[in-house]
């Protein structure tokens, strides 16, 4: 098991900045923001991919993820993370997340990261069923998971709360019915506290579908809003033991986009907390 942070985290400094600061507080990886201002795919000149590999290896950081969830670039003004989303009932405007998470994939596959994280389908539109919702988001995902496959790369489901996925189970039915072995699950511990879920007990279930973790606190409230491990009310004990407990050797991203007026002092305590529990 390995222990990265999320370059959200660091939206107010340039990326090779970002990845110094990550390195120095003793992370092994870093997820990378396919979005303003680290990778917006759409705008990435060669020159900067080749920056980017080479911070990387000065760093000697690896990719934990590359973070094709959130959508800056785009600034909707409903929020800024979740729309455009795969389930738009425009299509043209639906087709910009489309075409944002296959140049994501294929930048994933280029840079040599693992695998992309995406959104698990937006919030239902007024008058739209969520059975038809479901059928729509199977029809998007089904040529992305085939080009997915044809780059070598994952590309993973991140269930939230407030989305069309918002469980771990939910994911289950979306996956079946694409079929893809490029699609897998992001397994985020804070969204799945938000939930309600037993955390155990749904990754020893999931363990098959797992490929990635991303881990923060939340409040006893379950409102959510991340916070640094820690300092909320997940027993990030049991969480890591079920995780060891799957014989898990992949990464473990801490993602805290919420605090990017101290982004080094939220990695730093979340390193504090996480890292005695890897092992």
């Amino acid at each position: 098991m390995k222990l990265a942070f999320s370059t959200n985290a660091y939206m107010k400094y340039p990326f090779a900045e970002a990845a110094e600061r990550i390195r120095s507080l003793g992370y092994a990886g870093l997820e990378l923001m396919a979005d303003v201002p680290h990778a917006w795919p759409a705008g990435l000149l060669p020159e900067t991919k080749r920056e980017i590999r080479a911070v990387m290896e000065r760093t000697g950081l690896a990719f934990s993820n590359v973070n094709a969830f959130m959508m800056n670039a785009i600034a909707d003004y409903r929020q800024p993370y979740w729309y455009p989303s795969f389930i738009e009932p425009d299509e043209g405007y639906r087709r910009v997340r489309i075409d944002h998470t296959r140049r994501a994939l294929s930048l994933c596959a280029e840079l040599g990261a693992p695998h992309i994280t995406t959104e698990p389908g937006g919030p239902l539109a007024l008058g739209q069923s969520r059975s038809a919702a479901i059928d729509l988001f199977v029809e998007v995902l089904k040529p992305l998971a085939e080009h997915a496959e044809a780059c070598g790369v994952g590309l993973l489901i991140e269930p939230e709360p407030g989305l069309l996925i918002e469980t771990t189970d939910q994911y289950l039915e979306v996956a079946e019915r694409v079929g893809s072995p490029a699609v897998g699950l992001n397994f985020d511990v804070g969204h799945a506290f938000c939930m309600g879920e037993d955390i155990p007990a749904q990754i020893r279930k999931l363990a098959s579908q797992i490929r990635h973790f991303h881990v923060e606190d939340i409040a006893a409230t379950r409102v959510h809003h991340h916070l640094v491990p820690g300092t909320g009310a997940i027993d990030f004990g049991s969480v890591f033991e079920a995780i060891r407990g799957i014989g898990y050797e992949g990464w473990v991203t801490v993602e805290l986009y919420p605090f990017v007026d101290d982004p080094d002092g939220a990695a730093r305590e979340a390193f504090r907390v996480c890292a005695p529990l890897l092992s």
